[in-house]
């Protein structure tokens, strides 16, 4: 199953294999920085009562190295970083730098924290 979302070759159920590389609307790989930006919207809202080591945590749970590995197996060329900024149009465009997590997190004015 992995391979079939990685490369976009799957069965369609009906007998047929469809061969769709941009099928999955995602990145599907593991950012550590995503992990770090998903710690600060549990914080915005309440979910973290204490401070969190984002980069530690991200590392323990979204297992670049292991996906890179799997994605090499496929012939998929994996991501050479682990972590990057990402952009999200939240009400207005807003850039997630994962080296200052509690930094973007203060530029919400709705926040439970």
């Amino acid at each position: 199953m992995l391979e079939q979302i990685l490369t976009g070759v799957y069965p369609d159920g009906l007998g047929n294999t469809k061969t769709v590389p941009d099928r999955i609307d995602f990145d599907p790989f593991p950012y550590h920085s995503m992990a770090v930006w998903i710690l600060t919207q549990m914080k915005r809202w309440g979910y973290l009562k204490s401070d969190v080591t984002y980069k530690q945590i991200a590392e323990e749970v979204f297992l670049a190295g292991a996906c890179r590995d799997a994605m090499r197996t496929v012939g998929v060329k994996p991501p050479e970083a682990a972590s990057v900024k990402h952009t999200f149009v939240i009400g207005k465009t807003k850039i997630f730098d994962p080296d200052k997590p509690d930094d973007y997190l203060k530029t919400f004015a709705i926040r439970k924290t």
